[in-house]
């Protein structure tokens, strides 16, 4: 493993030598989100031989998507809307031609405190798993949220986090599969069956397509084919649908949570478990995990091919993606004013100088 980063430093990591390489290869980056430590983190390869990581502030970050070129995240009691701007990453004042791309904020949604897990770019609009209220809903600025679909099992529509409603499958622009940790009916009631409750739901027929899953998070599909993240017992899996059949792919020793999978490679998010959690003491390696980052596993050969781990900073994480076609990219927050001198029209970018408030045409 080689290290990067000063000794201590914030977000200092150790990584396998062959991930920068990888990241080239690929043609990516990585994103994660880390609610516990409000940041959303990109990681880069500087070169074939380094990573380079940037972080950025937001309040309890946890689902986000990226469609083209905008990006959509859900916060503690919002959902950002950023667009990226190739021209404007290019002269971005703080680094010139560094960036290939810079995501801005362009719109926020207030949703309230709902606990919003998994969020997606569809064709109605955007679609999040509300985790608080255990619906699917839309998010299009005329309500807070507009409940969409609950579960059979669900009775009414109240802010109790029945059943842990947090993985959302998408298949051509609309909602189809949903994970949860248990088909409670009660507040809370999901805690007291994590590591046999958990359930994949259809909406469309409404559903159980597999149940007694070990807390199922990050269910995504590649190649046609269903992967999900059981989290209780640290494993990747891929689930036969049509057959029910389960196959693990990976033993992953460890709690994870968040996929992406990128030319046959799955990116992983491992956390560490809390200390002081009366529901993570029931798991096995509750002794064992005690380091976050992330693994990455070759999916045809089922093997572990590299890994990041966390020195500092970073405990939990929820969200993992990969973004294509960027090696260096960047993001601003509403937190920095910065993002306020960037302007884009239809043609033209402008960036702002803010000593005197005047904008220069690129």
């Amino acid at each position: 493993m080689n290290t990067t980063l000063q000794p201590d430093a914030p977000f200092s990591c150790n990584y396998s030598p062959q991930i920068p390489e990888l990241l080239l290869k690929l043609n990516c980056s990585i994103v994660i989100s880390t609610y516990q430590a409000g940041k959303l983190v990109m990681i880069s390869p500087k070169d074939e031989n380094s990573l380079i990581t940037l972080p950025r502030s937001f309040d309890k970050p946890m689902g986000f998507d990226v469609h083209d070129d905008k990006l959509i995240l859900a916060c503690k009691d919002e959902v950002i809307v950023f667009e990226n701007s190739q021209d404007l990453a290019t002269h971005y004042p703080n680094k010139m031609h560094t960036y290939d791309s810079l995501f801005l904020p362009r719109m926020t949604y207030y949703t309230g405190h709902v606990d919003m897990h998994d969020i997606s770019f569809g064709n109605k609009g955007i679609w999040a798993v509300n985790t608080s209220f255990s619906c699917v809903c839309l998010i299009n600025g005329n309500h807070n949220f507009i409940p969409k679909w609950k579960p059979k099992f669900i009775s009414e529509l109240v802010s109790e986090d029945r059943c842990h409603l947090n993985g959302l499958v998408m298949q051509d622009g609309n909602p189809l599969y949903v994970t949860a940790l248990g088909t409670s009916d009660t507040p809370q009631g999901w805690r007291d069956s994590i590591m046999e409750g958990g359930v994949l739901i259809d909406l469309s027929t409404d559903e159980n397509i597999f149940e007694g899953l070990p807390m199922p998070h990050s269910p995504i599909f590649y190649k046609g084919e269903l992967y999900v993240l059981l989290s209780a017992t640290g494993q990747l899996v891929r689930l036969d649908v049509k057959n029910k059949k389960i196959e693990v792919i990976q033993d992953l020793e460890g709690f994870c949570r968040g996929l992406d999978i990128i030319g046959d490679y799955a990116f992983i998010g491992m956390s560490k478990l809390r200390e002081t959690s009366s529901t993570f003491a029931k798991l096995a390696f509750t002794e064992t995990a005690d380091k976050a980052g992330i693994k990455i596993v070759h999916i045809p050969t089922k093997a572990m091919v590299g890994e990041i781990e966390y020195k500092t900073s970073v405990d939990e994480i929820y969200e993992v993606k990969t973004l294509q076609e960027s090696i260096r990219p960047n993001i601003l927050n509403t937190i920095n004013p910065i993002h306020k001198y960037s302007l884009s029209i239809p043609g033209k970018t402008f960036w702002g100088n803010p000593n005197d408030k005047t904008f220069s045409n690129r």
